[in-house]
């Protein structure tokens, strides 16, 4: 993992775990690095992350496609929107602070929600895409 992509992830990390509205959504500490074997949900965890050289002749960079993933044992999609449209609304095209680097941009790419078969939980996978660039 490079050393951008962590100071992403850590930015991405404050900004959720700071906001009162999404942790009243969600309660207090339900943001992971993984899904726990037995989850206390809703939950926010962090899915996959790729990184990619975005350099010019200039200046250095690197491009991340990240998703967030938020899990649900509701009985319907509702709660699920509800916490995913705060997410979005947190991280799409704001601009956060990166410890040793700056972000130029985060968009949000897509979204899908799904049922998990072998669970019942509802999982919506939020993708963004960021670039970024040493300080």
């Amino acid at each position: 993992m490079s050393s951008a992509e962590n100071a992403l992830l850590g930015a991405i990390h404050r900004t959720l775990n700071s906001d009162t509205t999404l942790s009243s959504l969600i309660g207090a500490d339900a943001i992971f690095d993984r899904l726990l074997s037995r989850p206390r949900l809703p939950a926010i965890v962090f899915g996959e992350c790729e990184t990619r050289d975005y350099s010019t002749s200039t200046e250095s960079g690197s491009e991340h496609f990240l998703t967030i993933e938020i899990w649900s044992e509701a009985h319907g999609r509702k709660t699920l929107q509800t916490i995913e449209a705060r997410v979005k609304a947190l991280l799409h095209d704001r601009d956060l602070s990166l410890s040793g680097f700056a972000l130029i941009n985060l968009l949000h790419r897509s979204t899908r929600v799904r049922r998990v078969t072998r669970t019942g939980y509802f999982l919506a996978e939020i993708r963004f895409r960021a670039v970024t660039e040493p300080a």
